[in-house]
């Protein structure tokens, strides 16, 4: 049986990310010492996700190499934000998880690395990477050990990144969610149902087009909204001028959620 070589493959361009520099100066040596069987190409290295996605917006690559445990957002996250780019990177996750998290990366169809990494696992994994799909969303955000700290838009071909906590409100509108921050608004490719189901502390439904930031409510009040003309519970919130109506459905839960 003959050998892979070099000749046999074009280069995966690659990003490293990892939090602690001896792990990704590592990973570097250890692609080095594979290029024959498996060669690569090193775009970038980072120590976050939020480092990471800072990179893939000035140079697309092939697979990522990510830690699951990193300050700022997690290879979780940034995976789930990869999966949203036009062309999305293959990711492997190196990880010191026990066998419990290792089945559920098995399931999640990506491939995972445990530290410390060894050349011959690599060369494994990266062989599975050059046919490997990104792996699903809903996969992701069952694995996933905390909420995300950012929403991510793909806007012409880069990806956005909201922090959550800038979120003041979000409304469904025809096939998107429309989030609303003070400076301006964002399409989200997501559900409300989702993403209430996944924030269910931070953000209240008062409509069942409406979730909004519970720490941003400064009032409510009695106002004529609509064609009908009648009067109507609505929302008002800190960093925007409008007022958003509370269906009737809704303003039992609304109301002794805001203890009015």
């Amino acid at each position: 049986m003959s050998t892979a070589t070099s000749t046999d493959f074009a280069p995966l361009s690659v990003l490293i990310v990892d939090d602690e520099a001896p792990a990704r100066d590592r990973l570097r040596d250890l692609l080095g010492d594979i290029a024959d069987t498996q060669p690569t190409h090193i775009a970038g290295l980072a120590a976050s996700g939020v480092e990471a996605l800072a990179v893939l917006e000035r140079q697309p690559v092939d697979l990522v190499l990510t830690d699951i445990r990193m300050p700022a957002m997690d290879g979780i996250e940034l995976a789930r934000h990869l999966g949203r780019l036009p062309r999305s990177p293959a990711v492997i996750f190196t990880t010191a998880y026990d066998e419990y998290a290792v089945r559920a990366f098995e399931l999640a169809a990506v491939d995972y690395l445990l530290k410390p990494v060894r050349a011959a696992r690599l060369a494994e994994a990266i062989a599975k990477a050059r046919r490997l799909r990104p792996p699903a969303d809903e996969i992701l955000r069952q694995m996933a050990p905390a909420t995300r700290s950012h929403f991510s838009i793909c806007e012409r071909g880069r990806i956005l990144l909201v922090p959550v906590a800038e979120v003041l409100y979000l409304k469904a509108e025809q096939k998107y969610v429309v989030a609303r921050s003070v400076e301006r608004e964002y399409l989200l490719d997501e559900s409300l149902v989702q993403i209430e189901d996944e924030f269910p502390e931070r953000f209240l439904r008062i409509h069942r087009n409406c979730l909004i930031a519970r720490h941003a409510v400064k009032g409510v009040a009695r106002a004529t909204t609509g064609e009908d003309g009648e009067a109507h519970w609505v929302v008002m919130l800190d960093g925007v001028p409008e007022q958003l109506p509370v269906s009737r459905r809704q303003w039992p839960s609304v109301k002794e959620a805001l203890g009015v």
